[in-house]
């Protein structure tokens, strides 16, 4: 996943993924956290995220309904990838030891991520 997006853009993606078939302008707006943004500025970002083609539009009736061609899940494996790679020399390792160190991550979890670790192999 090569597709970056500014903060604006993820809390886009980010309501869009809340409304699983996708939305009309409205619904995006109301999936948004306050201080709702104002509909042009997200009819602006939409826009933008169409180009970078990470968005699809229909056209069902006379307003368009907008849809999220990336996953979360894409988004989020390729930001974590980039998070490595750009400050951890690539090294998930070090991104968990990072973690570990700032007290991010707990015993507990580590414990969890290892049981997890262990019923994939």
């Amino acid at each position: 996943m090569n597709k970056t997006l500014t903060r604006a853009e993820e809390q886009i993606m980010l309501a869009l993924w809340k409304l699983d078939e996708g939305g009309y302008l409205k619904d995006i707006v109301d999936a948004m956290p306050e201080p709702k943004p104002h509909h042009n500025t997200v009819a602006t970002l939409l826009k933008i995220l169409v180009e970078k083609e990470v968005v699809g539009i229909k056209t069902p009736n006379r307003y368009n309904l907008y849809y999220p061609l990336l996953s979360k899940d894409e988004y989020s494996s390729g930001s974590i990838a980039g998070i490595a790679k750009g400050y951890f020399e690539g090294s998930y390792r070090e991104v968990v030891s990072f973690l570990v160190d700032k007290k991010k991550l707990s015993v507990e979890d580590l414990e969890v991520l290892l049981k997890q670790l262990k019923k994939k192999k």
